[in-house]
């Protein structure tokens, strides 16, 4: 990495209030019609997909709302999370400029005058950092348009202070997707930042040539072309049991380590016989059952036994109840995860079920899936020709 001595987008004298430095490396900005549509995942597979066209590419997220402590700073999660996975080399408190706290908004409107030209110029020196000696810079908004406006730093102000054009990430179908564009494009325009295109996410597989014709008739009616239209992957949207652990606030009890990354695809509350649970003793299939129940937990075992190895993803055992001393010995022997939760087995169901699955730095099973979605269904040559 050049010092800022060598650097020339990085010399210190002047205030870059009037934007970065750096004209030449090229850039987009990705923005979402709301929060957990997908573009974190859409920005895995952009970088990918950028990466297979240009030598170099850097990574900003210029302002994050959700963070974690790396190397004494704090970083948004999803430029951690990219750089873990694409090893992106440059500082990584530059690829996270601006972090909002807890008190982050109200500390900003006791005194917007004074802060705003530092978080402006703070944002400016990151992107001319993270973009030196870059081809392609990929910019990831936080949330829609209008998100940070509390604080003078919504997505369209950050895309026009950075000169960047903007694709826009929205949930499938045909009417929906194209209002909420439309909304969040107003914005933009007012702000004077282009939108080049719009990428549809989650639709159906039996959906998605009537998506991308209708749907593709009604952005191009509002001057924005469709770059991609995205079927679902249940995998991306499928939980581990570590992250199920955490949401439910359960206890460990058998199979950590051969169970912490066990997919769940699919969620059963054992409140049948035993008999009636044998069917879905199946791969990916999450069990909750209250902890006295010795006939289910026997019925998992037993299963276990006969196939020599865990046939479900897991058993949660709800009512905080831990299993009779002689059945803990027997799942012992087995590879079944079991988790013991405080909860009943409504409310634990209910709390899995809310869960917002995001993508996380020890989820390699879910990136191979995220740079295909993009390379197979995004056409990248008609999103670089207006970049």
């Amino acid at each position: 990495m050049a010092s800022s001595s060598t650097n020339p987008f990085l010399q210190p004298s002047l205030p870059l209030l009037g934007g970065p430095t750096n004209k030449v490396t090229k850039r987009v900005f990705v923005a979402a019609t709301r929060m957990n549509d997908g573009k974190t995942t859409t920005c895995l597979g952009l970088y990918a997909a950028l990466q297979s066209l240009y030598p170099r590419v850097g990574f900003i997220k210029p302002v994050g709302q959700r963070f974690v402590s790396v190397q004494g700073h704090q970083v948004d999660e999803d430029s951690y999370l990219l750089d873990t996975i694409y090893d992106v080399r440059v500082p990584i408190e530059s690829m996270s400029p601006v972090t909002v706290d807890a008190t982050f908004t109200r500390r900003y409107l006791k005194d917007p005058a004074q802060l705003l030209p530092v978080l402006k110029d703070k944002i400016c020196r990151a992107f001319d950092r993270v973009s030196w000696e870059k081809d392609f810079t990929l910019i990831e908004g936080t949330g829609h348009a209008g998100v940070g406006s509390v604080f003078d730093l919504s997505n369209a102000s950050v895309a026009k202070l950075l000169k960047a054009p903007v694709i826009i990430v929205c949930p499938g179908g045909i009417g929906r997707p194209i209002d909420e564009i439309s909304l969040n494009k107003a914005l933009f325009d007012k702000a004077g930042v282009e939108v080049i295109g719009a990428i549809l996410n989650k639709v159906e597989h039996d959906k998605i040539d009537l998506v991308r014709e209708y749907a593709g008739l009604g952005l191009q009616r509002l001057g924005v072309p469709l770059l991609g239209v995205l079927p679902i992957e249940k995998m991306l949207s499928a939980p581990n049991l570590t992250q199920i652990a955490e949401d439910i606030e359960g206890q460990w009890l058998n199979g950590r380590k051969g169970g912490a990354k066990q997919r769940v695809h699919r969620v059963i509350v054992g409140a049948m016989t035993a008999k009636g649970i044998v069917d879905y003793l199946t791969p990916g299939t999450l069990i909750i059952t209250p902890g006295d129940r010795d006939d289910i937990i026997l019925a998992a075992v037993s299963s276990a036994r006969l196939s020599g190895g865990s046939t479900i993803a897991g058993l949660i055992l709800t009512n905080d109840i831990k299993p009779h001393p002689k059945l803990t010995e027997l799942l012992a022997q087995t590879d079944i995860p079991v988790i013991a939760a405080p909860g009943e087995s409504y409310t634990v169901t209910s709390i899995i079920n809310r869960m917002t699955v995001k993508t996380q730095p020890q989820d390699t099973d879910k990136i191979p899936i995220i740079k295909n979605l993009i390379m197979q269904n995004v056409d990248m040559k008609s999103l670089l020709a207006n970049v």
